[in-house]
């Protein structure tokens, strides 16, 4: 062979290899059935993505909500519902084996959402049964030490607590009949919550906030909207005042609503597209809504994309090319990757227990 040619086809292929490496990761989920926390490595090859369980890691707990440290390699874990001051959660060392593995945590709620801020000092996390928020100040190891802020607003179903990308605000959507947004400004220093005025942002009836996610470039805001089936746009205020300027549905006014309600939401890294879950409870009604973000901050359907029963926890990879899908009744994991303007082929599915919601990714 040509030496030239023979050199080209070495670069071609070791090129090929790396961006396969680079596309590999790790999906972490726990299980409410067996109490164990599933590690799932995601190899990119010619054909796609393949997927193998790596480990089972036994909690000693029926864990569900899950978050990743961006920095250090932990992953947080708690249940959804548990007694005040005796909610079982565990902080998961990935760098280390044997019994020094997990740090058990009591928190004083169980959270239906947990999330870190964004220096890293605090985690945060709310209490869907009643509405409850707790702020943990992490210790040098990333581990959660005493609790520095609480509230109870005397509200249930509080669903999401995401500090704003500037550190300086936090926001939490209630859905159902609570069907509220709160804002409070956030000190990074001490863990504190500070009412905003008006505290609620009041978003439309019916509407139901649940999920958020940040754009990575602009002052907005989105929602899943649990009962609407369709996502809300706020725009941030310098003052930290949520101001809604767009709800799109994801289906039509003829559409029934009734036994579905939408679930978690993404937003890609370049802030182009949102992807939001829709969860067909009492029909066949399981679908991702694809969404463009335009360059005033709003969005603009795309389409829906069948899915797996109870589509539920929603996560991209690190690098921002696959969206990682839990099916909660589907009892499976499935891997979409992003192709063209906003669209999502499904490269890889593996069946693993049904119950299991959050999700999150990590490069290792």
């Amino acid at each position: 062979m040509n030496p030239l040619r023979l050199l080209f086809t070495f670069l071609t292929l070791a090129g090929l290899a790396t961006a396969m490496a680079e596309d590999s990761f790790r999906i972490y989920s726990a299980s409410r059935t067996t109490s164990q926390l599933w590690i799932v490595e995601a190899k990119s090859n010619a054909n796609g993505l393949t997927l193998e369980v790596v480990e089972k890691l036994d909690l000693g707990f029926a864990g569900s909500t899950i978050v990743s440290h961006p920095e250090k390699p932990l992953v947080y874990v708690s249940v959804p519902s548990g007694k005040p001051g005796q909610a079982p959660g565990a902080v998961i060392h990935l760098d280390r084996e044997g019994e020094d593995r997990i740090t058990t945590v009591n928190f004083n709620h169980g959270y239906s959402y947990l999330s870190l801020d964004r220096a890293n000092h605090f985690l945060l996390g709310c209490a869907y049964g009643g509405g409850q928020v707790d702020v943990y100040e992490l210790d040098a190891d990333g581990v959660p030490a005493k609790r520095v802020a609480f509230l109870d607003e005397g509200r249930k179903n509080a669903h999401c607590v995401l500090p704003s990308i500037d550190n300086s605000f936090v926001y939490i959507p209630y859905v159902k009949d609570t069907n509220a947004l709160f804002q409070y400004q956030f000190d990074p220093e001490s863990g504190a919550l500070t009412a905003l005025e008006p505290k609620n942002a009041n978003p439309p009836e019916g509407s139901g906030p649940r999920h958020m996610a940040y754009h990575p470039t602009l002052p907005f805001v989105y929602f899943s909207n649990e009962q609407n089936l369709g996502v809300s746009v706020y725009r941030k205020l310098k003052s930290g005042q949520l101001e809604m300027v767009q709800i799109c549905d994801a289906v039509g006014p003829d559409e029934s609503k009734e036994g579905v309600s939408s679930s978690d939401i993404v937003i890609t890294p370049d802030g182009k597209y949102l992807f939001a879950g829709i969860r067909g409870h009492k029909r066949d009604f399981d679908r991702i809504s694809r969404y463009r973000i335009k360059s005033d901050g709003q969005v603009e359907l795309l389409g829906l994309t069948p899915t797996d029963p109870i589509p539920w926890g929603f996560a991209l990879s690190p690098e921002g090319k696959f969206l990682v899908v839990t099916a909660f009744k589907g009892a499976s994991l499935n891997v979409y990757r992003l192709v063209g303007e906003g669209g999502l082929e499904n490269v890889a599915t593996m069946p693993w227990e049904p119950n299991i919601s959050d999700v999150v990714t990590r490069k290792e």
